[in-house]
């Protein structure tokens, strides 16, 4: 079993681990970098940039997704108490980013509206999400994101979409329980719930496919970052942005969720998904219906480009304030 860096350690402030994590995001930041020349220097194109997003969505993170069930894990008590926890706390979140969005750019053009409360209702947990959370929290943290992540993949079918254009409940729903990850999270909890084991080569074959997680989740962030205009990269509204969706949203979460006294793991969970940057939905829906797809590659480029910087503080003051 994968514990992560954060069940190795034994409590306290320490700045080492600040630098670890800020380590770790150099590292990822070197992949999304080595993303940005292969497309610059045309190694992959427009359409092998969607044919390698496709195989990280339909098959490496299902994969990820599927190992972390099935390693043999001494679980924690109240595990299905947590799953469920997670599940309804991202649904509150859900519903607070969608009322809190309105609210909050209600001044801005429609155009650049529906970015912007787009990118707070759906974060980037899948691509850079799954990953920190394996490398901090093993096992147990992508099986807390992955439960995360459902009322999120709802909410990016329903609401998410119904910024752009309108949707059906009866095609939101087909979505959602066709989306690969969320199959494999239920897939994952049959096996590990089954009294059977799978075969070593099948098992060590998702396991070999899951281990390409981190590089290839980059590596596409990276092909995507590569055709980002860098001209009015940091206005004014990529930056508020990008400091509501880094910093503000997940210190508030932080003051609202700490109190609680729930799984220590399950609430930086819930923290840290919440500080995740804009995903590359955004821009590609924004595109299709005529939004300001630009503007959406902005606030991607710069909120993924100061993630870098803010996962460490972030999990630096989890750290500072323990249950």
């Amino acid at each position: 079993m994968q514990t992560g860096a954060w069940g190795d350690r034994t409590g306290g402030v320490r700045m080492e681990f600040f630098w670890e994590m800020l380590s770790l995001q150099e590292t990822m930041f070197l992949l999304i970098l080595t993303g940005v020349l292969i497309k610059k220097l045309k190694i992959i194109d427009a359409a092998g940039r969607k044919m390698l997003s496709d195989l990280l969505i339909d098959v490496i993170l299902p994969c990820n997704i599927v190992e972390s069930f099935l390693g043999g894990m001494a679980f924690p008590d109240g595990f299905a108490r947590n799953c469920l926890l997670a599940v309804g706390l991202s649904a509150v979140i859900q519903l607070m980013s969608i009322y809190g969005s309105k609210l909050l750019f209600r001044k801005y053009p429609r155009e650049q509206r529906s970015v912007l409360s787009y990118g707070i209702i759906c974060s980037n947990s899948s691509f850079v999400g799954l990953p920190v959370a394996r490398l901090l929290f093993g096992d147990l943290g992508v099986i807390y994101t992955s439960m995360f992540q459902i009322p999120l993949r709802f909410t990016m079918w329903t609401a998410g979409l119904s910024l752009f254009t309108s949707v059906s409940r009866k095609d939101a729903f087909r979505k959602l329980v066709r989306h690969p990850c969320i199959i494999a999270v239920f897939a994952g909890l049959l096996l590990m719930a089954a009294p059977v084991s799978l075969p070593g080569f099948l098992d060590s074959a998702v396991a070999s496919v899951s281990s390409c997680t981190v590089p290839v989740s980059m590596f596409v962030i990276g092909t995507i970052l590569a055709d980002a205009p860098i001209r009015s990269m940091f206005s004014k509204p990529v930056l508020w942005y990008t400091c509501l969706r880094l910093v503000l949203y997940p210190l508030l979460l932080c003051v609202l969720l700490k109190p609680l006294h729930l799984d220590t793991t399950l609430t930086n969970v819930c923290i840290l998904m919440t500080g995740m940057p804009a995903g590359s939905t955004g821009s590609i829906l924004a595109d299709k219906y005529d939004c300001d797809a630009v503007f959406a590659s902005q606030i991607a480029f710069a909120s993924t480009l100061c993630s870098i910087l803010t996962i460490p503080l972030l999990t630096l003051v989890m750290e500072s304030f323990p249950l």
